[in-house]
Order: C-alpha cells, then structure tokens, then sequence
C-alpha cells in the first residue's frame, strides 16, 4: 500500500495513457540509467539536482518523481518541488518496483539516442486515416506528451524528415511501418516495449480496420467509419488527428476496462 506522499506502480500505471495522466520525471543517477537503459511510459529524465528548475513549468500539473528505489533521490526531488508549489509525489519503490510489478518499460535509445525529454519530431503522410492517427496517439500518451507532427505529401516524406530532424513513420522505408499483415502501430507497440493487454486488443481493431480485413473484428467496422467520417469533416491534419485521438482514448478504455460490456434495449420497454 502506497504512503503519504507516493504513488503504487499498478495505481500509475492505471493513470498512465488517461486525461489524469501525472507528468513522470525520473531522477536516477547517471550509472543506474546507464545499467538500466529503460524508462516508464511518458517518463524523462533530469538530474535531481536540476529538478528545481523545472517547478515553473510544473505549477499546474500533478508529479511524480522515479528513482531507483523510491528512497533520498525522489523523496527529495519531490519534497523541493512541493516547497515550490507543484504537487508532486515519488513512485513507491521506484523503478525497482516497476519491474517487479511486470510492468512496460521504453528503451531509451527507441525514442532517440541520448533522449532527455526534448519534444520528438515526426513526420509522415498527409490526410491520415487510421494507422497515422492512431501512431500519434500512442506516441503522445505512452511516449513523448509533448510530440509534435508534421504532415507531409508522400514524395516529401523523407526529406522532410531528413531536413528537419524528424522520425518518419507509416511510409514505406521508414523506420516505423507496415510488417507484412502488422501495421504500424504494431511495430510501435513492439519497438516501445508496450505489448500490454488493453494496447494489444487495441491493436487487432487498429490492424483490421487499416488493412480491411474486417472478418472477426467486429470493432474495426465502426472504427474505419468513423475514421473516413473524420477525414471528410476535417480539413486540417492536426485538428482531424486531434479529433480522432478521442476516438483512440475510448478505443483505449474500451479494451482496459469496458470490452465485456454489452447493450440491449430493456426488456420493459419492449412490447
């Protein structure tokens, strides 16, 4: 059971991927990064002795700080951002914990090479569907909140990418995309290390509704239909995938929590 001040792996994890979700910074030493190159899901890293420069940026946002074994490193990383306002709590047994719990962790060379926290970049097709509106969710609730995309025709693709630094996705060639019948998202779910149950139910609606192959997803039909009703209702890119990414937070508490609900018309009401 958590105490004051902390927060239990499984209850994060319940937050993690959710409109509660709290801003996760980990504060692990440089030799304990080094051995365990892995992060929670949205996590950063900051030194602790820099954390209190983050507490401007943090006023209005829950907290909570990892370490290695929740001990001195986030009780104190936490305790100095509470002297400065922020509401900030450290995760219970730290990253030890996390591990021990079975939780997902993320490679950090996956994001990028020596990734601390500064917006990733991505590039891919323009008018998105599916597959790349589904990507950008995942990357924005699992990986990087702060993500930007850009969205280009598809012979700019990789130059865009090239030019402006970004990570191309769901395009032929590119480092993230279709793996025969997976789709690109199943290659994030793999790449990230977040093949967890309600993202993997995720997945075989997402995978039937991109590639058509509609037979015993039932799902996947109402998925497709309101995909292709969101392009034609949005014109702009980024307000259809900021609309569709509601979609993919149903979808997502759907498969954590409601896919045994069913609906009927009650039975009084019947004549």
């Amino acid at each position: 059971m958590a105490s004051l001040n902390t927060i239990s792996p499984p209850k994060l994890m319940r937050l993690i991927g959710t409109d509660q979700a709290p801003v996760l910074i980990d504060v692990r030493t440089s030799s304990d990064s080094a051995e365990n190159p892995f992060l929670i899901p949205t996590a950063f890293h900051c030194p602790h002795d820099q954390i209190a420069a983050l507490a401007p940026d943090l006023s209005v946002q829950t907290v909570v700080i990892i370490c290695h074994k929740g001990l001195k490193l986030s009780h104190g990383s936490a305790a100095l951002l509470r002297a400065r306002g922020v509401s900030a709590i450290s995760l219970e047994g730290g990253m030890v914990n996390w591990i021990d719990a079975g939780l997902p962790t993320i490679p950090v060379a996956a994001i990028a090479d020596g990734w601390t926290g500064t917006p990733t970049r991505w590039v891919t097709r323009h008018r998105p569907k599916i597959d790349r509106i589904a990507c950008p969710w995942l990357i924005r609730r699992f990986i990087d909140p702060k993500a930007d995309f850009l969205f280009v025709p598809p012979s700019e693709v990789a130059a865009v990418a090239d030019r402006f630094d970004a990570i191309p996705f769901d395009t032929p060639d590119a480092p993230w995309t279709h793996d025969k019948e997976l789709c690109t998202f199943d290659a994030m779910l793999k790449g990230f290390g977040l093949n967890t149950p309600p993202l993997d139910k995720m997945a075989a609606v997402i995978r039937a509704a991109d590639t058509g192959d509609l037979d015993g997803t039932p799902e996947a039909a109402g998925l497709l239909a309101l995909s292709v009703g969101l392009s034609r209702v949005h014109k702009d890119d980024l307000t259809q995938m900021e609309a569709g990414f509601v979609l993919y937070d149903a979808l997502y508490r759907w498969a954590r929590d409601g896919a045994g609900e069913t609906h009927s018309w009650p039975e009084h009401h019947t004549k």
